[in-house]
C-alpha cells in the first residue's frame, strides 16, 4: 500500500511539475490560490495536481476562480480528482 501511494505522490509530483513549467504568471497566481483554497486536505502534491488539472481545463478568459468554477463544473471536478489521485 505505502508503495502505491509513493508512486501516485510520484506521479502527481511529475504532472505539476511538467504542466508548472507551461503556466503563465496568471496561471500561478489561480493555481496557488486553489492550493491554499485546499490546504490541509491532503498532501501537497495531491493539492497542486488537482489544481493544475482544473485550471488546465478552464478557459483563459475566466474570471472564476479554481474554487468557484469547480463547484459548477462537477465533471471536470471529477476528472481531476481521478488524475491527482485526490480520493
Amino acid at each position: 500500500m505505502k508503495l502505491k501511494a509513493i508512486g501516485l505522490l510520484a506521479i502527481a509530483w511529475v504532472m505539476a511539475s511538467t504542466a508548472v513549467l507551461a503556466q503563465t504568471a496568471d496561471d500561478r497566481r489561480w493555481v496557488n490560490q486553489c492550493i491554499r483554497d485546499n490546504a490541509g486536505s491532503t498532501s501537497a502534491a495531491i493539492i497542486r495536481a488537482y489544481c493544475v488539472c482544473m485550471n488546465d481545463k478552464m478557459d483563459e478568459n475566466e474570471t472564476r476562480s479554481i474554487s468557484q468554477w469547480e463547484r459548477s463544473n462537477p465533471a471536470a471536478r471529477r476528472e481531476c480528482d481521478r488524475v491527482s489521485g485526490w480520493r
